[in-house]
């Protein structure tokens, strides 16, 4: 039995799809019945857990040979980070207390960094505390999910401006399709030859982008001019909370794109790097609304 946490998730739905496509039994852990609904109909066991109760993370873990997990950034939490810590500790004791075979754990890329890199020091805490209780540990690190842009599609939509905290426009960063992270991970998961230990893998798409890049695209999918705007540094926490995130959470996402920009994160020299497939254009073409090419 493999158990993959945030099933109902762009990457945990896309990797326990390719794990039923290949005949093995897979439990979906999703927070309620509702999320389920797609997972079942794939023949997943669906089950419901709660990442900040250790005996409902426990639950799920009975009889798993191995384990995805994904602790994700609670949104709407005014302290996201303190939320964040208390599912890894959470599930880092449930791990102890019944350990499987294999867990691979969803990280970031700037995941090895100490410090400075924001909502990322997140997921190098997730991966300290991982590394000293599993035997058979898989870091898979993810660059920027293309799918984040969908945060500035109404923007973008309604001005023909592409809001970007990557600075400079012209700077070409990593990024990769959430369903090729989660194609990887089903792969690393059923990948027995690999010998006992960690093993740390990157993942990003076929050509590294910039914000004018994704402006292009956008321009090209919708049928009229998008053209990308540099968001000056003073103005990304105004704006961030007018998306709705609390003061913590915003501190999270500058300090992350002030080390971006300074070009501290990247691939980790000694990680396996990997590539994706889907191109950034079927990515954008596939989050925008229905309706948004309508105006040509």
């Amino acid at each position: 039995m493999i158990v993959i946490f945030g099933a109902s998730g762009n990457v945990g739905k896309a990797t326990a799809a390719a794990l039923r496509g290949a005949g093995h039994a897979v439990r979906a852990v999703v927070r309620n019945e509702q999320q389920g609904a797609d997972l079942a109909q794939l023949g997943c066991e669906i089950a419901l857990a709660d990442l900040l109760d250790r005996a409902s993370v426990s639950n799920v873990l009975r009889g798993a040979d191995a384990v995805q997990i994904l602790c994700p950034v609670p949104v709407g939490d005014p302290h996201p980070a303190a939320s964040m810590h208390r599912m890894i500790d959470m599930t880092v004791e449930a791990l102890r207390a019944n350990p499987p075979s294999r867990v691979l754990a969803l990280s970031d890329y700037g995941a090895e960094l100490e410090s400075g890199t924001g909502i990322t020091m997140l997921f190098h805490a997730l991966e300290n505390q991982l590394k000293p209780v599993m035997q058979n540990l898989t870091l898979l690190r993810a660059a920027e999910h293309m799918q984040n842009w969908a945060r500035v599609l109404p923007v973008v939509l309604s001005t023909g401006i592409l809001p970007s905290l990557h600075h400079p426009l012209s700077k070409r960063f990593p990024t990769v399709a959430a369903q090729d992270v989660g194609r990887l991970a089903a792969q690393l998961l059923l990948d027995h030859g690999y010998a006992d230990g960690l093993r740390t893998v990157s993942v990003e798409g076929p050509q590294r982008v910039s914000a004018l890049d994704v402006a292009r695209t956008l321009s090209e999918v919708i049928g009229r001019e998008i053209k990308a705007h540099e968001l000056p540094r003073e103005q990304w926490t105004p704006t961030l909370h007018r998306a709705g995130l609390s003061a913590d959470h915003a501190t999270l996402i500058t300090e992350l794109y002030d080390t971006h920009n300074a070009g501290h994160i990247d691939v980790e020299a000694r990680s396996e790097l990997r590539f994706g497939t889907t191109e950034f254009s079927e990515v954008l073409a596939s989050i925008l609304p229905s309706n948004a090419t309508a105006a040509r």
